[in-house]
């Protein structure tokens, strides 16, 4: 029972995920917000079962599950963005990339070096049972999203292929008003699959012997990064690219910020002290996996289709022996 639970939670999870897309799309388009400032609300949206999957966690005192999913969901949502990369080469998704993915993809660096440093260092300073390195995220968080919702880029309204018909007259028929209600009333629902996603995973933990760091950063990270993964391709169909990248790399920063925030919800000291090892790696993964993401942005012109693969192609290389050295180092 608790494996079909799981299983229509990320069925309601995946359906729920197609309305955030599309009606984010309507919302840029029918409001004066930036791109970058609409992919991030997108980010946030998607990362709502992030959200309830990691307190829940905390609640039921398991905080390797609440960290698995995390950090899990960061490496798994670069993969999503490599895979699609891959497999629409010939569009050549990150050529659409303009300075506000790259400033995204920076500060989501620059705050998984702080979640690095903290495992590897051990930061012994709290304030109320926060811990530092969680104060200095939120703070590394709310300047780099004002610096980056003043970038204009000049490559922002690239051309692209026109998007289906059918959306185009969805677009025309739905107000601005109605696109924010029904954006809102599936991230209610998506918030609530993700509550359900939680404890049924962490049964499975249980039942499996896996352990929860490992179903938290495998199993429930790709369970709960299903939003960024329909998003991302119902962003695609509606060739919106921008929109893809700025859903995706937005989610990472937002999840890094549910981290910070989820340490407010753990009240047996610093969250990210209270972690198994094996989330190192990680974070080790999603730092690597964002750097090329980062270089294959501000790369210049690809000369042919090969050269233009090869980061997504480390990407899930670096994903899959990440993945790896994970479960080797959970422990049950």
């Amino acid at each position: 029972m608790t494996y079909i639970l799981f299983t229509i939670a990320a069925l309601v999870t995946f359906l729920l995920a197609v309305n955030l897309s599309t009606y984010a799309d309507i919302i840029e388009k029918k409001s004066a917000a930036t791109g970058a400032m609409i992919g991030l609300l997108l980010g946030a949206a998607t990362s709502l079962p992030e959200i309830t999957t990691s307190i829940t966690a905390v609640t039921i005192d398991n905080p390797d599950l609440a960290l698995g999913n995390l950090l899990g969901s960061n490496l798994f949502n670069v993969l999503i963005l490599a895979l699609f990369d891959l497999y629409y080469r010939r569009s050549r998704l990150l050529g659409y990339s303009t300075n506000e993915h790259a400033a995204t993809a920076g500060l989501g660096l620059l705050m998984s070096m702080v979640i690095l440093l903290s495992f590897v260092i051990s930061l012994p300073y709290s304030f109320f049972g926060v811990g530092l390195d969680s104060l200095i995220i939120i703070v590394f968080y709310l300047v780099g999203i004002r610096i980056i919702s003043q970038f204009t880029s000049n490559e922002a309204n690239q051309p692209v292929e026109e998007a289906n018909a059918r959306h185009v007259q969805r677009i025309q028929t739905t107000s601005l008003q109605q696109a924010i209600l029904y954006f809102a009333l599936a991230a209610i629902g998506t918030i609530l699959a993700g509550s359900l996603l939680t404890v049924t995973g962490d049964q499975i933990a249980k039942i499996s012997g896996l352990g929860s760091t490992f179903v938290g950063s495998l199993l429930i990270a790709a369970s709960t990064s299903l939003p960024e993964a329909v998003s991302s391709f119902i962003a695609i169909r509606l060739r919106n690219y921008s929109l893809m990248m700025n859903g995706i790399l937005g989610s990472n920063l937002f999840n890094l910020l549910i981290l910070a925030g989820t340490d407010l919800f753990f009240r047996n000291g610093p969250l990210l002290q209270a972690g198994n090892e094996a989330h190192v790696y990680s974070i080790i993964g999603s730092m690597l996996l964002i750097a090329l993401t980062l270089y294959a942005i501000l790369r210049k012109k690809p000369l042919n289709t090969f050269s233009y693969m090869f980061p997504s192609v480390l990407i899930v290389i670096i994903y899959l022996a990440s993945s790896y050295l994970i479960y080797t180092h959970s422990t049950v």
